[in-house]
């Protein structure tokens, strides 16, 4: 794509057409993203793309609430790989990054796109929220290979309720985990916690959005380990007696890969 000046301004990439032919419209790379891959190309034969070995969801506003953040913005950093460049950087989940090597992230999509255009091997600062207070931190930017990319915290089907329920709370049933359930579940030897076994769905907690299904367990509520019905519980209770309306769990699935969750405590 060239503009009146014969200057290279786009790569076109696709048309929109219904019928099969051209309607006029079209889309294409711009030219400061393609100058960047040529450049790749040129140097090292391939493309090279940035990694930070995190995964990621959105800070919505329930969670930006319950981090002090105003307005919400960010990438909440959902889990750390154990082999990638966040992890010996200091980056731990919970942290909500906000700058990237000086370019804001003012949402969760803009920190794949800001760290896949880093040149590999570059040391950086990543600027992170933790538990309200502002942090600075190294990290030199490792390479994405095909089989590691930076996602979102997928979420988990669900599976059928559990008959041994103990307690429930905030609209979840919840069991001790045992290992019947962990074969049950098909839950891993490392993953420890509180085990959903029922979503009470009359409740906010079984929103789709909010991901919660029988075969998660909750790690921590608020920052705070928790081990059993007994300990979420008492959390609960506290951050209720502290006039808190939400409550942020960390959650993994089976495999062990977490996420966040936030649920109103009303």
């Amino acid at each position: 794509m060239f503009n009146l000046n014969g200057e290279v301004v786009g790569v076109n990439t696709a048309i929109i057409s219904p019928s099969g032919g051209s309607i006029g419209i079209g889309f294409a790379v711009p030219s400061n993203s393609a100058v960047a891959v040529i450049d790749q190309l040129r140097q090292f034969g391939e493309t090279r793309r940035g990694w930070l070995g995190v995964r990621i969801q959105q800070v919505t506003d329930d969670i930006a609430e319950s981090l002090n953040i105003t307005p919400p913005r960010g990438a909440l950093v959902a889990g750390v790989d154990d082999k990638g460049p966040a992890k010996p950087a200091g980056i731990e989940p919970g942290d909500v990054v906000v700058s990237f090597d000086g370019h804001d992230i003012k949402e969760m999509h803009d920190l794949p796109r800001v760290v896949a255009d880093t040149p590999v091997g570059k040391v950086v600062d990543v600027v992170v929220i933790r538990k309200g207070k502002q942090e600075t931190h190294k990290v030199t930017v490792g390479r994405l290979q095909d089989t590691e990319k930076v996602a979102e915290a997928s979420a988990k089907q669900e599976a059928p309720p559990d008959k041994s329920v103990v307690q429930k709370t905030l609209g979840l049933e919840l069991s001790q985990l045992s290992d019947e359930q962990r074969r049950k579940f098909k839950i891993k030897s490392g993953v420890n916690g509180v085990l959903v076994t029922g979503v009470d769905s009359s409740v906010a907690a079984a929103d789709p959005d909010k991901r919660l299904a029988p075969g998660d367990v909750i790690i921590e509520v608020q920052y705070q380990a928790v081990a059993s019905p007994a300990d979420m519980q008492k959390r609960v209770d506290a951050l209720k007696g502290q006039g808190k309306k939400i409550a942020v769990l960390l959650v993994s699935n089976g495999n062990g890969d977490t996420r966040f969750v936030a649920l109103n405590l009303q």
